[in-house]
Protein backbone atom coordinates (compact mmCIF):
# COMPACT_ATOMS: atom_id res chain seq x y z
CA UNK A 1 0.00 0.00 0.00
CA UNK A 2 1.19 3.49 -0.71
CA UNK A 3 2.77 5.82 2.14
CA UNK A 4 0.03 8.00 1.07
CA UNK A 5 -2.86 5.46 1.20
CA UNK A 6 -1.54 3.86 4.70
CA UNK A 7 -1.60 7.97 6.28
CA UNK A 8 -4.93 8.86 5.21
CA UNK A 9 -5.64 5.13 6.61
CA UNK A 10 -4.48 6.07 10.32
CA UNK A 11 -5.81 9.58 9.94
CA UNK A 12 -9.27 8.14 9.61
CA UNK A 13 -9.30 5.86 12.03
CA UNK A 14 -11.31 6.97 14.85
CA UNK A 15 -10.40 8.15 17.76
CA UNK A 16 -10.54 4.77 20.06
CA UNK A 17 -12.29 1.94 19.56
CA UNK A 18 -15.35 1.96 21.21
CA UNK A 19 -17.57 3.81 23.35
CA UNK A 20 -16.21 2.63 26.56
CA UNK A 21 -13.25 3.50 25.52
CA UNK A 22 -13.31 7.28 24.83
CA UNK A 23 -14.11 7.67 28.91
CA UNK A 24 -11.70 5.42 29.50
CA UNK A 25 -8.79 7.15 27.46
CA UNK A 26 -9.87 10.15 29.52
CA UNK A 27 -11.60 9.41 32.71
CA UNK A 28 -9.69 11.93 34.78
CA UNK A 29 -9.86 14.41 32.72
CA UNK A 30 -13.66 13.80 31.47
CA UNK A 31 -14.75 13.61 35.18
CA UNK A 32 -12.91 17.36 35.67
CA UNK A 33 -14.39 18.24 32.35
CA UNK A 34 -18.19 17.41 33.52
CA UNK A 35 -17.72 19.30 36.74
CA UNK A 36 -16.35 22.41 34.70
CA UNK A 37 -19.27 22.86 32.60
CA UNK A 38 -21.66 22.65 35.08
CA UNK A 39 -19.64 26.09 36.15
CA UNK A 40 -21.57 29.54 35.57
CA UNK A 41 -19.07 32.30 34.77
CA UNK A 42 -20.38 36.00 35.32
CA UNK A 43 -19.15 37.44 31.50
CA UNK A 44 -20.67 40.63 32.71
CA UNK A 45 -18.22 41.29 35.82
CA UNK A 46 -15.53 40.80 32.78
CA UNK A 47 -16.83 43.22 30.60
CA UNK A 48 -17.75 45.47 32.91
CA UNK A 49 -14.34 45.68 34.50
CA UNK A 50 -13.08 45.97 30.84
CA UNK A 51 -11.54 42.75 30.92
CA UNK A 52 -13.27 41.85 27.54
CA UNK A 53 -14.35 43.49 24.71
CA UNK A 54 -18.12 44.16 24.12
CA UNK A 55 -17.75 42.18 20.77
CA UNK A 56 -16.42 39.06 22.69
CA UNK A 57 -18.97 39.36 25.40
CA UNK A 58 -21.91 39.18 23.00
CA UNK A 59 -20.22 36.48 20.71
CA UNK A 60 -19.49 34.02 24.04
CA UNK A 61 -22.95 34.71 25.73
CA UNK A 62 -24.38 33.81 21.96
CA UNK A 63 -22.37 30.80 21.63
CA UNK A 64 -23.05 29.50 25.22
CA UNK A 65 -26.96 29.69 24.67
CA UNK A 66 -26.91 27.80 21.14
CA UNK A 67 -26.69 24.58 20.09
CA UNK A 68 -26.58 22.17 16.95
CA UNK A 69 -27.96 24.18 13.65
CA UNK A 70 -28.05 27.30 15.72
CA UNK A 71 -24.59 27.16 16.90
CA UNK A 72 -23.43 25.90 12.99
CA UNK A 73 -25.11 28.71 11.58
CA UNK A 74 -22.91 31.50 13.98
CA UNK A 75 -19.64 29.61 13.81
CA UNK A 76 -20.32 30.08 9.81
CA UNK A 77 -21.24 33.32 10.04
CA UNK A 78 -18.61 34.43 12.43
CA UNK A 79 -15.57 32.92 12.21
CA UNK A 80 -13.48 35.40 12.38
CA UNK A 81 -15.06 36.70 15.45
CA UNK A 82 -14.93 33.06 16.77
CA UNK A 83 -11.75 32.97 16.87
CA UNK A 84 -11.09 36.27 18.21
CA UNK A 85 -13.36 35.58 21.38
CA UNK A 86 -11.99 32.14 21.87
CA UNK A 87 -7.89 33.77 21.43
CA UNK A 88 -8.84 36.93 23.58
CA UNK A 89 -10.28 35.51 26.38
CA UNK A 90 -7.56 33.17 26.82
CA UNK A 91 -5.11 35.91 26.91
CA UNK A 92 -7.01 38.24 28.84
CA UNK A 93 -8.22 36.24 31.69
CA UNK A 94 -5.67 34.80 34.19
CA UNK A 95 -8.18 32.60 36.52
CA UNK A 96 -7.97 29.13 36.31
CA UNK A 97 -11.35 28.43 36.86
CA UNK A 98 -12.03 30.48 34.03
CA UNK A 99 -9.40 29.32 32.15
CA UNK A 100 -10.16 25.96 32.52
CA UNK A 101 -14.04 26.81 32.11
CA UNK A 102 -13.01 28.65 27.93
CA UNK A 103 -10.69 25.95 27.07
CA UNK A 104 -13.44 23.10 28.04
CA UNK A 105 -15.79 24.92 25.34
CA UNK A 106 -13.40 25.23 23.18
CA UNK A 107 -12.60 21.33 23.24
CA UNK A 108 -16.50 20.62 23.13
CA UNK A 109 -16.56 22.92 19.98
CA UNK A 110 -13.56 20.84 17.57
CA UNK A 111 -15.13 17.89 18.57
CA UNK A 112 -18.15 18.74 17.43
CA UNK A 113 -16.62 18.85 14.11
CA UNK A 114 -13.61 18.29 13.66
CA UNK A 115 -13.41 21.05 10.47
CA UNK A 116 -13.82 24.16 12.72
CA UNK A 117 -9.70 23.77 13.66
CA UNK A 118 -9.96 26.16 10.22
CA UNK A 119 -11.55 28.56 12.18
CA UNK A 120 -8.58 28.80 14.37
CA UNK A 121 -5.69 28.73 11.42
CA UNK A 122 -7.34 30.70 9.60
CA UNK A 123 -7.69 33.71 11.95
CA UNK A 124 -3.86 32.92 12.71
CA UNK A 125 -3.24 33.16 9.35
CA UNK A 126 -4.83 36.43 8.50
CA UNK A 127 -3.46 38.22 11.85
CA UNK A 128 0.00 36.74 10.75
CA UNK A 129 0.35 34.96 14.16
CA UNK A 130 1.33 31.96 15.28
CA UNK A 131 -1.34 29.44 16.14
CA UNK A 132 0.77 27.73 18.26
CA UNK A 133 1.92 30.10 20.41
CA UNK A 134 -1.26 30.57 22.57
CA UNK A 135 -1.54 27.15 23.39
CA UNK A 136 1.91 26.18 23.39
CA UNK A 137 2.14 28.79 26.79
CA UNK A 138 -0.62 27.16 28.50
CA UNK A 139 1.47 24.28 29.17
CA UNK A 140 3.37 25.95 31.25
CA UNK A 141 1.18 26.79 33.47
CA UNK A 142 0.64 25.04 37.19
CA UNK A 143 -3.09 23.71 36.88
CA UNK A 144 -2.60 20.06 35.35
CA UNK A 145 -6.41 20.25 34.10
CA UNK A 146 -5.44 23.44 31.99
CA UNK A 147 -2.04 21.93 30.69
CA UNK A 148 -3.90 18.44 29.65
CA UNK A 149 -7.29 20.11 28.06
CA UNK A 150 -4.29 22.66 26.22
CA UNK A 151 -3.04 19.14 24.92
CA UNK A 152 -6.06 17.94 23.66
CA UNK A 153 -6.58 20.99 21.77
CA UNK A 154 -3.18 21.39 20.41
CA UNK A 155 -3.53 17.59 19.42
CA UNK A 156 -6.77 18.07 17.49
CA UNK A 157 -5.12 21.51 16.00
CA UNK A 158 -2.02 19.55 14.64
CA UNK A 159 -4.20 16.29 13.41
CA UNK A 160 -7.13 17.99 12.02
CA UNK A 161 -5.69 21.19 10.34
CA UNK A 162 -4.59 21.56 6.87
CA UNK A 163 -1.04 23.22 8.10
CA UNK A 164 0.61 20.84 9.76
CA UNK A 165 2.77 21.83 13.28
CA UNK A 166 6.33 21.78 12.81
CA UNK A 167 9.73 23.00 13.96
CA UNK A 168 10.21 23.99 17.24
CA UNK A 169 6.68 24.23 17.99
CA UNK A 170 6.54 20.34 16.88
CA UNK A 171 9.78 19.51 19.12
CA UNK A 172 8.25 21.39 22.22
CA UNK A 173 5.03 19.90 21.73
CA UNK A 174 6.35 16.08 21.62
CA UNK A 175 8.72 16.74 24.05
CA UNK A 176 6.50 17.83 26.71
CA UNK A 177 4.14 14.83 25.94
CA UNK A 178 7.15 12.54 26.40
CA UNK A 179 7.86 14.24 29.51
CA UNK A 180 3.85 13.79 30.95
CA UNK A 181 4.29 10.32 30.29
CA UNK A 182 7.35 9.82 32.34
CA UNK A 183 6.28 11.89 35.03
CA UNK A 184 5.90 9.46 38.48
CA UNK A 185 2.11 9.91 39.60
CA UNK A 186 0.47 11.35 36.47
CA UNK A 187 -3.22 11.23 36.85
CA UNK A 188 -3.76 12.62 33.74
CA UNK A 189 -1.41 10.03 31.43
CA UNK A 190 -4.16 8.46 29.78
CA UNK A 191 -4.49 11.70 28.42
CA UNK A 192 -1.26 12.19 27.48
CA UNK A 193 -1.43 8.80 25.49
CA UNK A 194 -4.57 9.82 24.02
CA UNK A 195 -2.68 12.35 22.41
CA UNK A 196 -0.07 10.74 21.27
CA UNK A 197 -2.06 8.25 20.03
CA UNK A 198 -3.32 10.87 17.52
CA UNK A 199 0.23 12.81 17.00
CA UNK A 200 1.65 9.55 15.65
CA UNK A 201 -1.11 8.46 12.96
CA UNK A 202 0.98 11.20 11.28
CA UNK A 203 4.08 9.98 9.26
CA UNK A 204 5.88 13.30 10.00
CA UNK A 205 5.17 13.45 13.37
CA UNK A 206 5.87 10.22 14.29
CA UNK A 207 9.55 10.65 12.79
CA UNK A 208 10.32 13.50 15.03
CA UNK A 209 9.01 11.69 17.52
CA UNK A 210 11.20 8.47 17.16
CA UNK A 211 14.07 10.80 16.34
CA UNK A 212 13.86 12.14 20.09
CA UNK A 213 14.28 9.15 21.85
CA UNK A 214 9.95 8.22 21.67
CA UNK A 215 10.71 4.32 21.44
CA UNK A 216 12.74 4.04 24.47
CA UNK A 217 10.54 5.87 26.53
CA UNK A 218 7.63 3.72 25.26
CA UNK A 219 9.38 0.54 25.60
CA UNK A 220 10.32 1.36 29.36
CA UNK A 221 7.16 2.47 30.33
CA UNK A 222 5.73 -0.84 28.77
CA UNK A 223 7.82 -2.80 30.50
CA UNK A 224 6.63 -1.42 33.57
CA UNK A 225 3.91 -1.68 35.77
CA UNK A 226 0.79 -0.14 34.36
CA UNK A 227 -2.88 -0.82 33.95
CA UNK A 228 -4.54 -2.56 30.67
CA UNK A 229 -5.73 0.55 29.30
CA UNK A 230 -2.20 2.47 29.24
CA UNK A 231 -0.72 -0.57 27.71
CA UNK A 232 -3.12 -0.65 24.86
CA UNK A 233 -2.96 2.96 23.95
CA UNK A 234 0.90 2.99 24.01
CA UNK A 235 0.94 -0.10 21.92
CA UNK A 236 -1.38 1.34 19.99
CA UNK A 237 1.13 4.17 19.41
CA UNK A 238 3.98 1.48 18.45
CA UNK A 239 1.54 -0.46 16.00
CA UNK A 240 0.65 3.11 14.05
CA UNK A 241 5.10 3.31 13.90
CA UNK A 242 5.61 0.24 12.95
CA UNK A 243 4.08 1.57 9.53
CA UNK A 244 7.09 3.48 8.44
CA UNK A 245 9.52 0.64 7.75
CA UNK A 246 12.29 2.81 9.09
CA UNK A 247 11.38 2.60 12.74
CA UNK A 248 10.94 -0.87 13.25
CA UNK A 249 14.74 -0.76 13.66
CA UNK A 250 14.44 1.24 16.09
CA UNK A 251 11.70 -1.21 17.70
CA UNK A 252 14.41 -3.69 18.09
CA UNK A 253 16.84 -1.98 19.13
CA UNK A 254 15.03 -1.17 22.38
CA UNK A 255 13.82 -5.31 22.74
CA UNK A 256 9.77 -4.17 22.04
CA UNK A 257 9.27 -7.72 20.55
CA UNK A 258 9.85 -9.17 24.07
CA UNK A 259 8.27 -6.66 26.02
CA UNK A 260 4.99 -6.98 24.27
CA UNK A 261 5.49 -10.61 24.34
CA UNK A 262 5.77 -10.54 27.91
CA UNK A 263 2.13 -8.48 27.69
CA UNK A 264 0.62 -10.69 25.56
CA UNK A 265 1.04 -13.84 28.01
CA UNK A 266 -0.19 -12.21 30.72
CA UNK A 267 -3.10 -10.15 28.55
CA UNK A 268 -6.48 -10.51 29.69
CA UNK A 269 -8.17 -7.69 27.63
CA UNK A 270 -9.13 -8.60 23.88
CA UNK A 271 -7.97 -5.07 23.35
CA UNK A 272 -4.49 -5.31 24.50
CA UNK A 273 -4.64 -8.56 22.55
CA UNK A 274 -5.75 -7.42 19.49
CA UNK A 275 -3.30 -4.35 18.78
CA UNK A 276 -0.07 -6.18 20.29
CA UNK A 277 -0.91 -9.03 17.24
CA UNK A 278 -1.44 -5.98 15.23
CA UNK A 279 2.50 -4.68 15.91
CA UNK A 280 3.95 -8.09 15.60
CA UNK A 281 2.17 -8.37 11.84
CA UNK A 282 3.24 -5.21 10.76
CA UNK A 283 7.29 -6.14 12.30
CA UNK A 284 6.76 -8.73 9.51
CA UNK A 285 4.72 -7.23 6.51
CA UNK A 286 6.28 -3.85 6.64
CA UNK A 287 10.41 -4.32 6.42
CA UNK A 288 11.56 -4.36 3.50
CA UNK A 289 14.91 -5.93 5.19
CA UNK A 290 14.40 -9.71 4.74
CA UNK A 291 17.21 -10.39 7.26
CA UNK A 292 15.19 -8.13 9.51
CA UNK A 293 11.71 -9.79 9.05
CA UNK A 294 13.86 -13.19 9.89
CA UNK A 295 15.08 -11.84 12.72
CA UNK A 296 11.59 -10.61 14.42
CA UNK A 297 10.03 -13.72 13.47
CA UNK A 298 13.21 -15.27 15.56
CA UNK A 299 12.93 -13.11 18.27
CA UNK A 300 8.84 -13.62 18.56
CA UNK A 301 9.56 -17.15 18.70
CA UNK A 302 11.73 -16.70 21.50
CA UNK A 303 9.24 -14.42 23.20
CA UNK A 304 6.85 -17.67 23.44
CA UNK A 305 4.74 -15.44 20.76
CA UNK A 306 4.22 -19.04 19.00
CA UNK A 307 2.64 -21.11 21.94
CA UNK A 308 0.34 -18.02 23.17
CA UNK A 309 -0.43 -17.94 19.51
CA UNK A 310 -1.78 -21.58 19.84
CA UNK A 311 -3.68 -20.60 23.17
CA UNK A 312 -5.42 -17.71 21.85
CA UNK A 313 -6.42 -20.29 18.51
CA UNK A 314 -8.32 -21.65 21.09
CA UNK A 315 -10.25 -18.58 22.16
CA UNK A 316 -13.31 -17.61 19.72
CA UNK A 317 -13.00 -14.08 18.63
CA UNK A 318 -16.07 -11.75 17.33
CA UNK A 319 -13.28 -10.09 15.84
CA UNK A 320 -12.40 -11.40 12.66
CA UNK A 321 -9.11 -9.22 11.83
CA UNK A 322 -7.76 -10.89 15.40
CA UNK A 323 -8.56 -14.56 13.47
CA UNK A 324 -6.32 -13.10 10.40
CA UNK A 325 -3.63 -11.99 12.51
CA UNK A 326 -3.11 -15.16 14.65
CA UNK A 327 -3.25 -17.62 10.91
CA UNK A 328 -0.79 -14.83 9.88
CA UNK A 329 1.89 -14.94 12.59
CA UNK A 330 1.36 -19.26 13.17
CA UNK A 331 2.30 -19.43 9.46
CA UNK A 332 5.38 -17.33 9.33
CA UNK A 333 6.75 -18.05 13.18
CA UNK A 334 6.40 -21.83 12.31
CA UNK A 335 7.99 -21.43 8.86
CA UNK A 336 10.65 -19.24 10.56
CA UNK A 337 11.68 -22.35 12.57
CA UNK A 338 12.23 -24.47 9.62
CA UNK A 339 14.46 -21.83 8.41
CA UNK A 340 16.07 -21.40 11.83
CA UNK A 341 19.77 -22.29 12.31
CA UNK A 342 21.52 -22.34 15.52
CA UNK A 343 23.15 -19.29 15.17
CA UNK A 344 20.28 -17.68 14.29
CA UNK A 345 18.53 -18.62 17.45
CA UNK A 346 21.60 -17.57 19.43
CA UNK A 347 22.17 -14.53 17.70
CA UNK A 348 18.81 -13.35 18.33
CA UNK A 349 18.51 -14.54 21.97
CA UNK A 350 21.75 -12.20 22.80
CA UNK A 351 20.13 -9.38 21.27
CA UNK A 352 16.76 -9.71 23.25
CA UNK A 353 19.03 -9.19 25.91
CA UNK A 354 17.21 -12.63 28.12
CA UNK A 355 19.63 -15.22 27.98
CA UNK A 356 18.61 -18.58 29.29
CA UNK A 357 20.04 -22.27 29.18
CA UNK A 358 18.80 -23.00 25.37
CA UNK A 359 20.60 -26.07 24.08
CA UNK A 360 22.91 -24.13 21.78
CA UNK A 361 24.69 -22.75 24.91
CA UNK A 362 26.02 -25.98 26.30
CA UNK A 363 26.46 -27.37 22.60
CA UNK A 364 30.37 -27.99 21.91
CA UNK A 365 29.72 -28.62 18.25
CA UNK A 366 27.58 -24.76 18.30
CA UNK A 367 30.55 -23.11 19.52
CA UNK A 368 33.49 -24.99 17.44
CA UNK A 369 31.34 -24.19 14.72
CA UNK A 370 30.04 -20.47 15.38
CA UNK A 371 32.98 -18.73 17.78
CA UNK A 372 33.86 -17.02 14.89
CA UNK A 373 31.20 -15.33 13.51
CA UNK A 374 30.97 -13.54 17.33
CA UNK A 375 33.30 -11.78 15.95
CA UNK A 376 31.28 -10.38 12.60
CA UNK A 377 30.04 -7.28 12.77
CA UNK A 378 33.07 -5.03 14.20
CA UNK A 379 32.40 -7.64 17.38
CA UNK A 380 28.62 -6.83 18.15
CA UNK A 381 27.71 -10.17 20.05
CA UNK A 382 30.77 -9.99 21.78
CA UNK A 383 30.24 -6.57 22.65
CA UNK A 384 26.28 -6.86 23.71
CA UNK A 385 27.56 -9.94 25.82
CA UNK A 386 29.97 -7.55 27.97
CA UNK A 387 27.18 -4.54 28.10
CA UNK A 388 24.78 -7.88 29.80
CA UNK A 389 27.51 -8.28 32.15
CA UNK A 390 28.24 -4.64 33.34
CA UNK A 391 24.47 -3.94 33.38
CA UNK A 392 22.12 -6.61 33.85
CA UNK A 393 20.73 -7.28 37.62
CA UNK A 394 19.29 -11.19 36.42
CA UNK A 395 21.50 -14.10 37.84
CA UNK A 396 20.14 -16.02 35.16
CA UNK A 397 21.49 -13.37 32.44
CA UNK A 398 25.07 -12.87 34.10
CA UNK A 399 25.18 -16.79 34.49
CA UNK A 400 24.77 -17.55 30.81
CA UNK A 401 26.96 -14.50 29.64
CA UNK A 402 29.74 -15.59 31.83
CA UNK A 403 29.66 -19.10 30.46
CA UNK A 404 29.35 -17.65 26.85
CA UNK A 405 32.46 -14.95 26.91
CA UNK A 406 34.47 -18.66 28.68
CA UNK A 407 33.17 -20.77 25.52
CA UNK A 408 34.51 -18.33 23.33
CA UNK A 409 37.58 -17.57 24.62
CA UNK A 410 38.02 -21.71 24.49
CA UNK A 411 37.62 -21.52 20.76
CA UNK A 412 38.56 -19.02 19.20
CA UNK A 413 42.51 -18.35 18.95
CA UNK A 414 42.56 -14.66 19.77
CA UNK A 415 39.41 -14.91 22.54
CA UNK A 416 41.64 -13.75 25.44
CA UNK A 417 42.61 -10.77 23.45
CA UNK A 418 39.59 -9.27 22.13
CA UNK A 419 37.74 -9.95 25.61
CA UNK A 420 39.76 -8.04 27.66
CA UNK A 421 39.71 -5.02 24.54
CA UNK A 422 36.18 -5.38 25.16
CA UNK A 423 36.41 -4.78 28.91
CA UNK A 424 34.48 -8.41 29.30
CA UNK A 425 37.65 -9.75 31.30
CA UNK A 426 37.21 -7.04 34.07
CA UNK A 427 33.53 -7.20 33.80
CA UNK A 428 33.87 -11.47 34.53
CA UNK A 429 36.47 -10.94 37.45
CA UNK A 430 33.91 -8.51 39.18
CA UNK A 431 31.34 -11.25 39.36
CA UNK A 432 33.74 -13.48 41.32
CA UNK A 433 31.99 -11.84 44.29
CA UNK A 434 28.33 -11.76 43.27
CA UNK A 435 26.27 -12.71 45.83
CA UNK A 436 24.30 -15.46 43.58
CA UNK A 437 26.34 -18.56 44.05
CA UNK A 438 25.89 -19.52 40.01
CA UNK A 439 26.88 -16.42 38.98
CA UNK A 440 30.00 -17.07 41.19
CA UNK A 441 30.98 -20.22 39.73
CA UNK A 442 30.15 -19.48 36.04
CA UNK A 443 32.23 -16.25 36.47
CA UNK A 444 34.93 -18.62 38.16
CA UNK A 445 35.22 -20.95 35.04
CA UNK A 446 35.29 -17.92 32.80
CA UNK A 447 38.24 -16.72 34.12
CA UNK A 448 39.76 -19.68 34.47
CA UNK A 449 39.59 -20.19 30.61
CA UNK A 450 40.83 -16.68 30.45
CA UNK A 451 43.74 -17.55 32.30
CA UNK A 452 44.85 -20.23 30.32
CA UNK A 453 47.22 -19.12 27.73
CA UNK A 454 46.51 -20.97 24.79
CA UNK A 455 43.82 -23.33 24.18
CA UNK A 456 45.37 -24.05 20.84
CA UNK A 457 48.65 -25.33 21.70
CA UNK A 458 48.98 -29.30 20.49
CA UNK A 459 50.74 -31.05 22.88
Amino acid sequence: MPDSKINSMLMKLPDETGKGDVMAATSVLQQRANEIRNNSINWQSYLQSQMIGDDDYRFITEFLTSDGSKRDSLLQNQRTQCAKTFLSLLEHISKDQTVQYILTIMDDMLQEDMNRVEIIREYAKKKRENVWSPFLNLLNRPDNFIQNMTSRIIAKLACWSRDPMEGSDLTFYLTWLKDQLQTPGNEYVQTTARCLQMMLRDEKYRLVFAGMEGVSVLANILSGRINFQIQYQLSFCLWVMTFSPQLVEQMNKHKIIPILGDILNDSVKDKVTRIILAVFRNMIEKPEDAAMVKENCVAMVQAKVLKQLSILQQHKFDDEDIMADIEFLTEKLQASIQDLSSFDEYSTEIKSGRLEWSPVHKSERFWRENANRLTEKNYELLKMLVHLLETSRDTLVLAVASYDIGEFVRHYPRGKSIIEQLGGKQMVMQLLAHEDPNVRYEALLAVQKLMVHNWFVKF
